[in-house]
């Protein structure tokens, strides 16, 4: 898929990784629908997008309520005329690996943003792409879902939902022209990964950070690629710093590749 001329969801796209996919989309000729909580994050990355000369409006939505999801996707049919491609990148984490420590709602938030709200986004997709003959959903795992991840269990968790959902709809891309594929991104240089650095310092630890951290704009890249690849379908992309890697689909017992 070309996306210029087509019109793009992006959710968690005020800052990181969704503003720098935003931005991209955008200078490809994209119309982009950011869609956030952050209203003042939002009018920037707006303000960014169209002193570049670019398209984009800014809706905000909380991704895990279904009503707020659906009146995001409708207002980029309302304003930019449908909907193409839909990126699920809205994600938080927990500020400890010992979270039976933590009240029941906060891991439950992530879950439901993670996880829940990715496949939310995805649903509330199909009958809106399927009046433009097909689209594109990309969602953001990332490599915590194909690894053990001690720091943060339930994120490594819910983001392995994500790639497993995702590996589990390469049918749609037959059937409904719905293609669908998964970014997983290693460390990156985003507002939540500072804040979770920030809070492990408060809390006299040393970050566990690597040496290398990807940018985000190394994700919109990956982001771009798989909107453009019409072969992919139901496949994740690694992204760590010495490179992009498609990973290999595990086949289910008594299946041929």
């Amino acid at each position: 898929m070309d996306p210029k001329g087509k019109v793009a969801v992006i959710t968690g796209g005020a800052s990181g990784i969704g503003r720098a996919t935003a931005q991209r989309l955008a200078a490809e000729g994209a119309s982009v629908m950011i869609a956030d909580l952050d209203e003042v994050m939002g009018a920037e990355t707006i303000g960014l997008i169209e002193a570049a000369g670019g398209r984009a409006a800014f809706v905000k939505a909380d991704v895990t309520d279904e009503a707020q999801s659906k009146a995001m996707l409708e207002a980029a049919v309302t304003r930019f005329g449908g909907l193409d491609i839909l990126y699920n990148n809205a994600g938080i984490g927990l500020p400890t690996s010992a979270f039976h420590t933590l009240e029941l709602r906060k891991w439950r938030r992530v879950l439901d943003i993670d996880l829940q709200a990715v496949i939310l986004g995805t649903a509330l997709a199909v009958p809106l792409m399927e009046q433009r003959g097909g689209g594109v959903i990309i969602n953001t795992a990332s490599m915590a879902g194909l690894y053990p991840f001690k720091e943060d269990p339930v994120y490594g968790a819910a983001k392995a939902g994500v790639v497993n959902f995702t590996y589990s709809l390469a049918p749609w891309a037959g059937r409904l022209n719905i293609r669908v594929n998964c970014v997983c991104p290693g460390v990156v240089d985003t507002p939540l990964v500072r804040k979770a650095a920030e809070a492990a310092k408060r809390a006299g630890h040393k970050p566990n950070l690597p040496s290398k951290i990807l940018k985000p704009e190394d994700i919109a890249d990956a982001v771009l690629t798989l909107i453009r690849d019409d072969a992919l379908a139901g496949r994740a992309l690694e992204v760590r710093p010495s490179g992009p890697r498609l990973v290999d689909v595990p086949a289910a017992p008594g299946t041929r590749r």
